[in-house]
């Protein structure tokens, strides 16, 4: 079973954005597989809050830049 896992920060993307990233990521592993992989893949998406990470000794908070704008 062909398995993607995206970790990105809380408010990064939208529902609809994580929808299409779902759909792009099954697509592009049916392409690489075939598509008897399309029933079998999984995509999960996690959200990690704000603090929850960081990078080289810095706890990471995204900027208000990059959050997703008010989507459903």
């Amino acid at each position: 079973m062909p398995f993607a896992n995206f970790k990105l920060p809380e408010g990064a993307l939208s529902k609809i954005q994580k929808e299409d990233l779902i759909h792009k990521t099954t697509q592009m592993l049916v392409d690489y597989l075939s598509e008897a992989a399309r029933p079998h893949t999984m995509v999960l998406i996690e959200t990690v809050p704000d603090g929850g990470y960081g990078r080289a000794d810095e706890v990471f908070v995204i900027p208000d830049a990059y959050r997703a704008k008010d989507v459903p």
